[in-house]
């Protein structure tokens, strides 16, 4: 299933351009590319192509990729993280109660923090670690999955979830899920300069395309967005079950370009969470997590019932819009899969974390892409040991998706990771980071396939007809190393044949 338009995407204001002395993954021979109206118009050797008049643009040998899509982000909330109140070293509820305090300590009237992993921790979140070093200042701390969020008294009240957050001050799901739109409650203008200047980022690793699964609707802030000049990236944008019949109304259907956008921006698929995350302890697993509090659930939480999924799914289904299923846990996953057969329709469980071996079959008999985030394997290896202990070797198990056939697509689910394909391709390689030995290597996957899986659809490789959405890179993916790959450097890209980002001189 591919959701990225097939279009070249404002390509009346993308001159002809020749890129010469390119290589393509795997070989050495030199070719030039010849891209005209947002296309590969063609590829010939290297000096064989005469076009005068034509701008060139000299590779003097790089790599010549499709350009990459992230399938899974949440583009507003990696646009904010930057302004936020950063926890990713924090390895203690006391270490956190530090950056608190410091933050508080400069003045701010209100702390928001992004990136705390309480899950190794061995004292858990409480609000009154929080209120000893805050005061009457609001903190609201939203964990690295975003599927909790860690409140002290302060914000407690301002917020009116007082009576949700208890000794712990935390808040988990749809209650979370509330309290992170309300915080993303920015002035539009704001917001997307901080959308844009992730956008320009991201063209830097060498993106062209996501998928944004932003609690939001939308559809109209990418429309505003791209019409005021931004331009920078593809988006396909989820709807959620609260848009959903507004979606339906405005007769939007997977695939569909918005008008106004000159192909940039398409509808995308209607997500639906139904089960939490492994660091929050909520995934909905078969068996019971092991050592978790008295106020967590043992098996984790199916969020949406099965009789109300299925609805919901076939509803969207015979709109024209193709269900996005958020399932990490196993039991969540193999009920998600029942509810496609039961509709009947295709569409993409996302992140597909932990499964039976006898539902990877499935996978491919019902034809479900699995959009998975090989980094997270990464960041939840020591939590996926201790929670999931004896059973690892069923997490993101990528080659044997792989093997049974199943499409893979891979993303970031940004901020949770990095927005950078070149982290997850690494990931889904090397299964290993920082070092370390690779965690159940058995599930590695070659690099063509985890480029193919980052390409929209697009494959490994360019040719002659294809849309011109190009990375041009130093290295060649299919030869370094999963550190190299990781570390990727990439000197230009290219949407639709125009430049949106280089270093080349």
């Amino acid at each position: 299933m591919q959701t990225t338009a097939d279009t070249a995407g404002r390509s009346d204001a993308a001159p002809p351009l020749l890129l010469v002395g390119a290589r393509l993954p795997g070989t050495d021979r030199l070719v030039d590319l010849h891209l005209d109206r947002g296309r590969i118009a063609a590829v010939t050797p290297a000096g064989e192509a005469r076009h005068r008049g034509i701008r060139r643009l000299a590779l003097d040998g790089r790599f010549v990729v499709p350009g990459l899509h992230d399938r899974h982000v949440h583009f507003s909330q990696w646009a904010m993280v930057s302004r936020r109140v950063d926890l990713t070293g924090a390895e203690s509820a006391a270490a956190v109660a530090q950056l608190v305090g410091a933050s508080v300590a400069r003045g701010d009237r209100e702390v928001i923090g992004f990136g705390y992993r309480d899950g190794l921790w061995s004292a858990a979140p409480t609000r009154a670690v929080l209120d000893a070093v805050s005061g009457d200042v609001p903190v609201v701390l939203v964990a690295a999955d975003l599927h909790a969020c860690w409140l002290n008294s302060a914000a407690l009240r301002r917020h009116g979830v007082g009576e949700l957050g208890g000794a712990s001050g935390v808040l988990r799901e749809d209650d979370c899920f509330r309290l992170v739109r309300e915080i993303a409650n920015v002035a539009d203008d704001v917001l997307d300069g901080w959308v844009a200047d992730a956008a320009r980022r991201a063209a830097m690793r060498g993106v062209v395309g996501i998928t944004d699964y932003e609690m939001r609707w939308n559809r109209d802030d990418w429309v505003r967005r791209v019409t005021s000049g931004a331009d920078a990236l593809r988006v396909s944008f989820g709807v959620y079950t609260q848009h959903l019949e507004r979606a339906i109304a405005m007769g939007l259907r997977t695939g569909d370009e918005v008008a106004e956008t000159g192909g940039l921006v398409t509808v995308g698929g209607y997500k639906v969470i139904t089960d939490g995350s492994l660091n929050t302890r909520t995934a909905w697993c078969f068996d019971p997590y092991a050592g978790l509090g008295a106020d967590e659930h043992p098996y984790g939480l199916a969020t949406v019932a099965y009789d109300e999924l299925v609805p919901l799914m076939r509803r969207a289904h015979e709109a024209g819009i193709t269900p996005a299923v958020h399932a990490i846990g196993d039991q969540a996953n193999a009920r998600v899969l029942d509810a496609f057969e039961e509709v009947g329709c295709t569409g993409s469980i996302e992140h597909a974390q932990l499964l039976r071996r006898r539902d990877i079959d499935r996978f491919a008999r019902l034809g479900i892409v699995a959009s998975v985030q090989p980094e997270h394997a990464m960041d939840d290896r020591d939590v996926a040991d201790r929670y999931w202990a004896g059973r690892t070797d069923r997490a993101f198990m990528l080659a044997e998706l792989a093997a049974a056939g199943v499409e893979l697509a891979l993303g970031s689910d940004a901020p949770v990771a990095p927005l950078d394909p070149w982290v997850a391709i690494a990931a889904a390689v090397g299964r290993s980071r920082d070092g370390r030995a690779p965690w159940h290597p058995e599930q590695s996957i070659e690099a063509r396939a985890a480029l193919a899986a980052s390409t929209g659809g697009r494959g490994s490789s360019v040719g002659a007809g294809g849309v011109a959405d190009l990375a041009v890179v130093e290295l060649d993916p299919l030869t370094v190393s999963a550190e190299e790959l990781r570390r990727m450097p990439v000197a230009a890209t290219l949407l639709g044949g125009r430049l949106t980002h280089s270093q080349i001189e």
